[in-house]
């Protein structure tokens, strides 16, 4: 038998075996496994907003490039003058395939009533819009509910400087998914 496991008194391993956790021991085990959780969910919610960011950012990146084939297939075929006709219009009709989470085009909708995190064409603005599902973390944009707001407008050289296109004088260069107010996403 081993020295250390001796108790002088016979009482076998009393100071060496524990048969359990002191009250002090268990509070200090519950507070590191709440300090570990909660820095574990704050750490999904940041996940969750960066794919949501990610998801609205490759959206609008897949229809700025069904855009581009747009442009460039009105070039080769010496139609730029009617890009023109697609300032204002639904820029989800390029696709071939429209997002799953896309409801359609609605007239006059109060964004209030539908369900965060889809898009919409609204007909009487016409824009296209995102609604936000993680509010907190969005900036900018129209409020209640947040949303990024889109629209198609046409690229051009504005040779008289008036910021409007004038069709005898300036010369059509393109189209572009524009954002109708800046907006932001942050991660705090």
């Amino acid at each position: 038998m081993n020295r250390e496991s001796q108790d002088p008194k016979g009482r076998g391993c009393a100071r060496h075996c524990n048969h359990g956790f002191s009250l002090l021991e268990l509070i200090i085990v519950i507070v590191i496994i709440s300090v570990l959780l909660v820095l574990a969910i704050s750490r999904l919610l940041a996940l969750q907003v960066d794919a949501e960011r990610v998801t609205m950012e490759t959206v609008a990146g897949t229809l700025r490039s069904a855009i581009g084939i747009k442009v460039a297939e009105s070039i080769v075929r010496m139609k730029v003058a009617d890009l023109r006709a697609l300032e204002g219009s639904n820029p989800m009709d390029l696709l071939a395939e429209t997002p799953r989470n896309y409801l359609g085009e609605r007239d006059g909708v109060d964004p209030a009533t539908l369900e965060d995190g889809n898009w919409y064409f609204d007909r009487q603005a016409k824009v296209l819009v995102y609604l936000v599902r993680h509010k907190g973390f969005f900036v900018g944009g129209q409020p209640n509910p947040p949303r990024a707001r889109f629209a198609l407008r046409l690229v051009y050289s504005d040779k008289n400087g008036n910021g409007v296109f004038d069709p005898g004088m300036d010369a059509i260069e393109g189209m572009r998914l524009s954002p109708v107010e800046p907006y932001s996403w942050s991660r705090q």
